[in-house]
């Protein structure tokens, strides 16, 4: 967890604590998870109507002018995009839904952004590259097989409901995996690594599931 250091250093432990509690604790699970025909709302969630917010504690402080997009590791086309490189991009809505693994559901949420496979048609990842690591700039780290980033509903949002994405929601990008626990949906990304093998996140490493699948309730490891 050395590379988490300099995070650690700056969120609220006490609320790292408390998570690794629930984690270690099984808190929220119902048991449900994986038995009957899949529903709109997962086991043990909620649907609510506004958007909590919630992060580690630490908001970067992002400049638009020095905001940067990397695509790396196993592409043949590493990649980087600015604000302006950015916006210049195809972009397109999708309406999901969206899950937390604190039990709220927000359903119909409305992104604007850059599809996932957009990213994958341009950067072309080398057949070795099975796994990707998200980047966020608070130092923020979540893991996902590269199969479920493929996934079409999977975008770079940079605008929610008609709106550019608030800091506080993860903006000016962040990225949206629907089929995940909303942890998976890395705030404030500035990277995107390319692996050949797969390498758990911050609370990937913290007691929580490496896949994270709603329907069947994988809230912990």
């Amino acid at each position: 967890m050395a590379e988490d250091d300099g995070l650690l250093g700056r969120v609220k432990r006490k609320l790292v604590d408390s998570k690794e509690k629930w984690a270690r604790e099984g808190r929220l699970l119902t048991a449900l998870g994986g038995k009957g025909a899949r529903t709109r709302l997962p086991p043990g969630q909620r649907p609510v109507k506004n958007w909590p917010v919630l992060d580690l504690g630490v908001q970067p402080d992002i400049d638009l002018e020095r905001w940067e997009l990397v695509v790396d590791g196993l592409v043949e086309n590493k990649l980087s995009w600015n604000w302006a490189d950015w916006r210049n991009l195809p972009h397109t809505r999708m309406v999901t839904d969206i899950h937390c693994v604190t039990a709220w559901s927000r359903y119909d949420n409305r992104w604007d952004g850059v599809p996932a496979r957009h990213i994958l048609d341009l950067t072309r990842p080398l057949p070795e590259a099975k796994h990707i690591l998200f980047h966020g700039l608070d130092g923020y780290t979540t893991n996902l097989p590269l199969a479920a980033f493929a996934d079409p509903d999977v975008i770079f949002a940079d605008g929610w409901e008609g709106e550019p994405i608030t800091p506080h929601h993860g903006g000016p990008v962040r990225v949206v995996v629907p089929q995940r626990y909303f942890w998976k949906s890395a705030k404030w990304i500035c990277r995107l690594e390319f692996l050949a093998e797969d390498k758990p996140g911050f609370w990937e490493v913290r007691g929580y599931h490496n896949a994270g699948d709603p329907w069947r309730e994988e809230r912990y490891g």
